[in-house]
């Protein structure tokens, strides 16, 4: 078993606040036992894309600068598994930015996921921000392995199916939307059971933008391998422990076998076939 705490926030203009706020949450998640901590998305800031504006790049940090560190610290402190999202700018080449998952473990900085699609519609105008990765990486916690997309990512099922087929047992799809709830848990729902996997997928709360509140609906959730939710949250700041039991994916593909009985051959299509822009 292992037990994963979904921690959903909004945030405010204070970087630092939105830190010590995130920290608070997982000492009180670690107390109720939590050996893996996901975060929404962007939690140490405001949903900056909500608009466009160079300003906001400034906070943006490299992959070892002071939020990832602060992170790493403190999952070493307390011995706990931890997926965090932030504003990477990247080390190599100057003025190139991205939206980025890191997976730590015990203090240990295992990797990273740069999320690969990037959404421009109102509201999210992300390709403001964000040049897209392209790779799907999955990372050994020990007893179970992690791999992560994020959020837009989640309307694509191609990405969690690579997870899947690299060996993630668990899948994370930290998330910033305020539209179609009935979507948000159909996907995640759909994901897990395609796939015969866990999926946790934790949206950011509401908060006040530029004087505006925007609605973002939590309803942070985790889908076991038959789709079904364990645990679903309601729209309030805080977090949730949900148990996941390992052991059920190895006895659901025994009367599921969705990965032995697929057919990659047929598939190449797929990747062949390009559709023009409207």
């Amino acid at each position: 078993m292992v037990k994963i705490a979904m921690i959903q926030m909004g945030g405010v203009e204070s970087k630092e606040a939105n830190i010590k706020k995130a920290l608070d949450y997982a000492k009180s998640a670690i107390k109720d036992g939590a050996e893996l901590i996901v975060y929404n998305e962007l939690f140490t800031t405001q949903y900056f894309a909500a608009t466009e504006d160079p300003k906001f790049f400034d906070l943006a940090e490299p992959d070892d600068g002071p939020t990832v560190r602060t992170f790493a610290e403190f999952s070493k402190q307390y011995k706990v598994g931890m997926v965090i999202t932030f504003f990477e700018e990247d080390k190599k080449i100057r003025g190139i930015y991205y939206d980025t998952s890191v997976f730590i473990k015990d203090g240990n900085v295992l990797g990273k996921y740069r999320k690969t699609h990037i959404p421009q519609v109102p509201g999210y105008y992300e390709k403001f921000y964000f040049k897209p990765g392209k790779d799907y990486p999955v990372f050994d916690f020990g007893e179970y392995k992690v791999g992560g997309v994020i959020c837009y990512d989640r309307h694509f099922p191609e990405g969690v199916r690579i997870l899947t087929l690299k060996g993630a047992d668990i899948v994370t799809i930290p998330t910033t939307t305020n539209f179609y709830p009935e979507t948000w848990e159909l996907e995640l729902r759909a994901h897990a059971a395609f796939n015969t996997i866990y999926v946790v997928g934790v949206n950011r709360t509401p908060e006040v933008f530029q004087g505006r509140e925007i609605d973002y609906f939590g309803k942070s959730l985790v889908a076991d391998p038959m789709g079904r939710i364990l645990k679903e949250m309601d729209s309030q700041e805080g977090y949730e422990i949900v148990d996941v039991d390992l052991n059920f994916i190895r006895e659901r593909r025994k009367k599921a076998p969705f990965l032995r009985d697929r057919k990659p051959e047929n598939y190449t299509e797929i990747s062949s076939i390009y559709i023009e822009s409207l």
